[in-house]
């Protein structure tokens, strides 16, 4: 009981973050609309793994010399911006379906695999230098310097799977059978909205 008002803060802190649309949020969304519940759900494995990345970072104090040597942190803001557009640069170019080809055909020449979804998340979350930022304001703000190193690694396993389980859930949600009908009858439009607001948080990053 004695870290709980902490652990708290600290989980409606997160709930606040994950909720708010970035770039995690566009990439679960958007292989939603492109690939279906599966992909989309390996997707959001990979950014929850990503999560442990950003707290290993803050745990052995990396985070802080990222965060205050300039070059580092442009250098993290483009990467993260370039892979972004290529992202975006696949969104845009969604198309209405044809009839013409059978659904099963259109989805295997479409899908990708689990593997490479995994990795799509965990780059997305992984290279975004303003979540780096976040666990840092996270780990100095909120977390006291005398809570044990095993609490903190504590929530950050915590915030590792609650961000998987949210991003699970949104890709849950966007699968339904309603929710689903109309993407696959509009689901292109989505698509492209998706791609636009990659490009933006691309240029956001770049632009500071």
């Amino acid at each position: 009981m004695q870290y709980l008002n902490e652990f708290l803060t600290i989980a409606l802190v997160h709930l606040v973050a994950v909720a708010s649309p970035g770039p995690d949020f566009a990439i679960v969304v958007r292989n939603s609309v492109a690939y279906g519940r599966r992909i989309a759900i390996f997707t959001s494995v990979g950014i929850g793994a990503a999560i442990l990345l950003h707290v290993a970072y803050s745990l052995v104090g990396l985070s802080v010399v990222i965060a205050t040597t300039p070059w580092l942190f442009t250098t993290f803001s483009y990467l993260a911006a370039a892979y972004l557009l290529y992202l975006a640069f696949g969104a845009l170019r969604s198309s209405p379906s044809t009839d013409a080809m059978p659904d099963q055909q259109k989805v295997a020449s479409a899908m990708i695999s689990p593997k490479k979804a995994l990795w799509m998340g965990f780059l997305t979350n992984g290279l975004n230098p303003k979540a780096t930022l976040f666990f840092l304001s996270l780990f100095t703000a909120i977390i006291s310097i005398d809570t044990p190193f095993s609490v903190r690694l504590g929530y950050g396993i915590y915030l590792a799977i609650a961000t998987g389980l949210w991003f699970c859930f949104l890709s849950y949600m966007l699968s339904t059978s309603k929710v689903a009908e109309f993407i696959g009858k509009k689901g292109y439009w989505l698509d492209r909205a998706m791609g636009v607001l990659l490009v933006g948080l691309a240029v956001k990053l770049v632009a500071g």
